[in-house]
């Protein structure tokens, strides 16, 4: 059989797709196969069900053509062992012939489309893009409502900020966009560590996959396993976990610490070979994700407490990304509190907050414990009350879109004030302001000897 062209179909949804082909006529796979691969990320042949057990013992699969008739057993019955085993993948059934009898079995195995022969290479693309797209359409439903649930950050945020240490921050995570390794992100709270790692996410060939955000400390010790790894029921049925949610994406585990001491035994498994068990499977199922992890703990001393598995951080932690709290990236806090500013603005229907020099300097000099989400949660709740508290308020006024205009000039005066007080000295200037020696040199070169000068 020769293919057909199929360049006018649209197949988006194969592009990042693992098909794996079963079926005793090669003539029969290799049309598939040749089919399928200029559209997909990888196609694989199994002239047997017991080829294809091996091959998804160590490859992850999202979809599989099964021919129905084999020689050592059906398709259908294949499957169905393989269902009761966890196979958690969608299945296409290719037949000679289709009675009502072979639909129903198949409707109860979880088959979700036919594929009667003989066929054209365009039924064999337009089946599978099909079936892809329903099944990422229940994804994303499903990741969906479980976001609603969580509360979990879906509007897209990135990393703000071109301090010295958060630029440091920005190069690092460029570093790591194209690997699949674990991060480990650590700081204190609100430091914005979610934020860094979807910031990670949208920089690497994985961005059009789930970053599926998990709240550790939520997930209790009886069913937080079942949450995570899915369940596989007593007659078949399968409930899916957040680790096949996030198939061929991010799984963020947030305050990781929190993990209960069983599911740190599961996640230490899944870490050295990417594999994982549902609950109550007898199949391993092979993972294609990217693990981030996230805590404000300090690990080694949870070690020392007898709450946390050495062995796992050392699994979880081969790339760490330290968050600077705010107070050391004072610098940004203009660019934060004008981006905060607008967008709480237009969120609420409310008019943006006018900013002045003297507002700005009150929030540069503020200790700001909890960090970029004490800010935000200060520019919302002063949009919503339509005033900053006392201790923020100034004097003269700049609209708050206009803001952003101005604080290259706050920041400037700001610095060069400190700097005449301090007598020119550049390290005690950067002490006082809580920024790097580093970052007074850089400003100084930006600005030249016009702004140094005796006369401004």
């Amino acid at each position: 059989m020769t293919p057909e062209r199929t360049s006018s179909l649209n197949t988006t949804s194969l592009k990042n797709a693992s098909i794996l082909v079963v079926d005793d006529e090669e003539g029969m796979r290799h049309f598939i196969t040749k089919v399928l691969e200029p559209h997909c990320k990888r196609v694989m042949q199994a002239a047997s069900a017991k080829e294809a057990g091996a091959l998804m013992d160590t490859h992850h699969f999202d979809l599989l053509m099964v021919d129905n008739l084999m020689p050592e057993q059906t398709g259908l019955d294949w499957l169905s062992d393989q269902r009761k085993l966890g196979l958690f993948a969608d299945a296409i059934m290719m037949t000679a012939y289709a009675d009502v009898e072979t639909a129903v079995l198949a409707l109860r195995t979880g088959v979700a489309d036919f594929l009667i022969k003989p066929f054209r290479a365009s039924q064999v693309v337009n089946a599978i893009a099909s079936v892809l797209d329903k099944k990422y359409l229940r994804r994303d439903n499903d990741l969906l409502r479980y976001a609603l649930a969580a509360e979990t950050q879906q509007n897209n945020p990135r990393l703000l900020g071109t301090s010295v240490a958060i630029s440091g921050v920005s190069d690092l995570l460029k570093k790591l966009a194209s690997v699949k390794t674990p991060v480990l992100f650590t700081g204190e709270s609100g430091t914005g560590k979610e934020i860094a790692a979807r910031t990670l996410h949208a920089m690497s060939d994985r961005r059009a996959k789930p970053f599926v955000a998990v709240n550790c400390a939520t997930l209790g010790a009886e069913n937080g396993a079942d949450q995570l790894f899915g369940k596989l029921g007593p007659t078949g049925e399968v409930q899916e976990g957040l680790m096949q949610l996030a198939d061929g994406g991010v799984l963020f585990l947030d305050e990781v610490a929190e993990l209960p001491d069983p599911i740190q035994a599961m996640l230490l498994r899944v870490l050295e070979d990417y594999k994982m068990r549902p609950i109550s499977a007898a199949r391993d199922v092979a993972l294609d994700l990217r693990f981030m992890f996230a805590t404000n703990v300090d690990l080694e001393q949870a070690v020392a407490n007898g709450k946390f598995r050495r062995d796992l951080i050392h699994r979880m932690n081969i790339m760490g990304v330290e968050m600077p709290p705010l107070r050391e990236r004072r610098e940004d806090i203009f660019e934060l509190a004008s981006m905060f500013m607008n967008q709480f603005s237009v969120d609420v229907g409310r008019q943006p907050l006018r900013l002045d020099d003297e507002t700005l300097l009150h929030l540069t000099r503020h200790n700001w414990p909890g960090n970029v989400r004490e800010l935000r949660n200060l520019i919302e709740r002063s949009v919503i009350l339509g005033a900053f508290p006392p201790e923020f308020q100034g004097g003269g006024q700049a609209d708050g879109a206009a803001a952003a205009e101005t604080l290259d000039l706050v920041v400037q005066r700001h610095i060069l004030t400190t700097l005449d007080r301090c007598n020119g000295n550049r390290a005690e200037t950067a002490r006082r302001l809580g920024v790097s020696r580093k970052t007074i040199d850089r400003k100084m070169m930006e600005w030249g000897d016009d702004v140094l000068s005796p006369k401004n």
